[in-house]
């Protein structure tokens, strides 16, 4: 059984992510799909990345995932399918791949060149099904295309360190469901450049000099009055590993959340502060 995920920014309210599994099936009827999201913002490519990059992981090897963002065919926007860390990736070389990249490098990388045989105004449907499921019959893939040695960088989604390593510029990559703003700030990055000094986190208007584990953590011993911390705003490093900006137990109806509370939105900057001071006011992660 060949198990394929889709990640796009269709939505649900059209045809087009039924069209795609019907395509599928008709290729392998013993295929079996997953929806990963179909809710990404139209062409949001560092928003794709983020979520493909946080799951991929927990598929099996081998698992084929198509991703259909900004995947018009053009000159500066090529079709490609590659192997990395044992999974395959069939999207268009917009620079989405090059957030998992970054840490794991693909085995091997090509260059869709079926679709001088294949007549199409929706490469997903037409181009990508077809590569994904020649894939998944144990095809090479060097049979679809030419090996090529690199892929398009992501420049924007990667923070930078001043030459003192005094200072980290981020900024905001995702928000989510509950509102919570996620920056490209990791915790490996944050822990080598800050190397145990105290920091201050400054995201708007808003700063914050600690930074926790998890979001229950803000309550601490306050079991009887955990109540009282709804809707107060902190950060932590989430399960991705990278710095996030939450309201505890948000919700979007009620308290807010931290992008509207705070007014933090897509590729706002985040700025984290190191200071020499060496007495621990302020709490890092170990």
């Amino acid at each position: 059984m060949s198990l394929i995920t889709l990640t796009t920014d269709f939505g649900t309210k059209d045809h087009f992510v039924g069209a795609v599994k019907g395509a599928i099936y008709t290729e392998l009827a013993d295929a079996k799909i997953v929806d990963i999201t179909h809710e990404i913002s139209p062409f949001n490519i560092t928003e794709t990345a983020y979520i493909l990059k946080n799951s991929y992981k927990s598929f099996p090897k081998g698992t084929i995932h198509i991703v259909g963002v900004d995947s018009e065919l053009s000159f500066d926007n090529k079709h490609i399918a590659l192997e990395l860390d044992g999974h395959y990736f069939v999207c268009p070389d917009n620079g989405l791949i090059s957030m998992i990249a970054s840490e794991i490098q693909p085995t091997k990388i090509v260059e869709i060149n079926i679709h001088d045989r294949i007549e199409s105004s929706f490469p997903v449907l037409d181009v990508f099904v077809q590569v994904a499921c020649f894939i998944a019959r144990g095809g090479n893939l060097t049979v679809i295309g030419k090996e090529i040695s690199d892929y398009k960088k992501l420049i924007e989604i990667q923070p930078k360190a001043n030459q003192t390593h005094t200072q980290i510029i981020g900024g905001v990559l995702y928000i989510d469901n509950y509102g919570n703003i996620i920056t490209n700030i990791s915790k490996k990055m944050f822990q080598d450049v800050g190397k145990g000094r105290k920091f201050k986190v400054n995201a708007s208007r808003y700063s914050f000099e600690k930074i926790y584990n998890k979001y229950n953590e803000i309550v601490g011993n306050n079991t009887k009055d955990k109540n009282r911390f709804d809707g107060n705003k902190l950060a932590l490093f989430n399960s991705a590993g990278y710095l996030e900006i939450a309201i505890y137990r948000s919700n979007l109806k009620t308290v807010g959340g931290a992008s509207s509370l705070l007014g933090l939105e897509y590729r706002d900057p985040i700025i984290i502060d190191f200071f020499n001071d060496s007495k621990p006011e302020f709490t890092t992660l170990s």
